[in-house]
C-alpha cells in the first residue's frame, strides 16, 4: 500500500502495521477523529482463488468464523474515530458474506447514525446480499459492491462505503 500512495503521489496518508484495535483504542483514547477511513480487513481470501490456488487449501468455514469476530471488532473500533459527516469504507478479498455483508451489518446495528452509501466502481459490479442462509441484513446492503472474477478478469472484491451521519 505504501508503495502505491508513494506512486500516486499522495502525501496526506499515514500507513501503519499495528494491531488495528488496540491502535483505534489509543488513537480514540487521544482524541484523534478523522474524516475518512479505509478499513481493508484481513480475510480468508476467497477473493484470489482465481490466481493463488493454495488459498484454496487454507479455506475451512473455522477460519471464516474467526475472520468474522476479528473483523467485526475491528470495523467497529474504526467506526469509533469516525468524525460525524465522516465516511468509511470497509472492504475485502473474499465473498463469504459472513465477513462481509454480516460485519457492516452488525455497524450498522451499533451505530443508527451510520448509513451505507452507494458508489459507482468503474467495473462490473454486483449488490450485496440482503440474506445469506438464515440471516437477514440491513436492506441499505444492496449498495454495497460486490466485484465477481468472471464479470472482469480480475480477483474477487466486497466495498462498502458508509456515512456517519453529522
Amino acid at each position: 500500500m505504501a508503495a502505491n500512495l508513494e506512486r500516486m503521489g499522495v502525501t496526506n496518508t499515514i500507513v501503519t502495521r499495528h494491531d488495528a484495535v488496540q491502535l483505534c483504542k489509543r488513537l480514540y483514547e487521544r482524541g484523534f477523529r478523522f474524516d475518512k477511513i479505509l478499513v481493508d480487513a484481513p480475510c480468508s481470501g476467497e477473493g484470489t482463488l482465481r490466481s493463488s490456488p493454495k488459498t484454496f487449501l487454507m479455506w475451512n468455514i473455522h477460519g471464516i468464523e474467526k475472520l468474522s469476530r476479528q473483523q467485526r471488532i475491528i470495523l467497529l473500533s474504526a467506526v469509533n474515530l469516525l468524525k460525524e459527516g465522516g465516511e468509511i469504507v470497509y472492504s475485502t478479498c473474499t465473498h463469504a458474506p459472513e465477513e462481509n455483508e454480516r460485519i457492516v451489518h452488525a455497524a450498522l446495528e451499533k451505530y443508527p447514525d451510520l448509513k451505507v452509501e452507494k458508489i459507482q466502481l468503474p467495473l462490473k459490479t454486483r449488490p450485496g446480499l440482503e440474506a445469506w442462509e438464515k440471516e437477514k441484513y440491513d436492506l441499505s446492503l444492496k449498495y454495497a459492491c460486490r466485484v465477481y472474477p468472471q464479470d472482469n478478469d480480475s480477483e474477487g472484491f466486497f466495498v462498502c462505503k458508509m456515512r456517519r451521519k453529522g
